[in-house]
């Protein structure tokens, strides 16, 4: 009886809707992070420093994070049906996560100066941002 009542009311879905959320995350978060690292460059009359961001974050991209952005849409694709959202990313990924977050909050309180902050946010926003193209195209080609 239980079971059934929370697998009513958990929140399922195709796996279409996971590779969305999927892309969605990657390209949201990049933007996020790299608005606030460019407004930080800005700031602090240091905006020049964006063209070594966007190099250094196109490297971490095709070096690091693609290979992540594919794995994680393989496990999707793995996925049936009707699998709850929360399982777009794996428990660990989730965990990797909640340590990328506070590590950004860490951080934000050191005595990093802005310029120093800035190339890392708009570094890891737009390696983000530039490795969700693989979310985006298996979603619109529904592979």
């Amino acid at each position: 009886m239980l079971r059934k009542t929370l697998t009513r009311l958990k929140p399922g879905a195709p796996q279409r809707v996971h590779i969305l959320l999927a892309a969605s995350l990657w390209t949201g978060i990049g933007i996020m992070l790299m608005t606030r690292g460019l407004h930080w460059l800005a700031g602090s009359g240091r905006l020049w420093l964006a063209l070594p961001a966007f190099f250094l974050g196109t490297l971490k991209s095709v070096l690091v994070l693609d290979r992540a952005a594919r794995k994680s849409l393989n496990r999707i694709l793995r996925l049936a049906d009707g699998t709850c959202l929360g399982a777009v990313y794996s428990i660990k990924t989730w965990i990797l996560v909640l340590l990328m977050m506070l590590s950004g909050y860490a951080l934000r309180q050191s005595s990093l100066s802005h310029s120093l902050l800035g190339l890392l946010y708009a570094t890891i926003g737009w390696a983000l941002f530039f490795s969700s193209r693989h979310a985006w195209y298996t979603w619109y080609c529904g592979v």
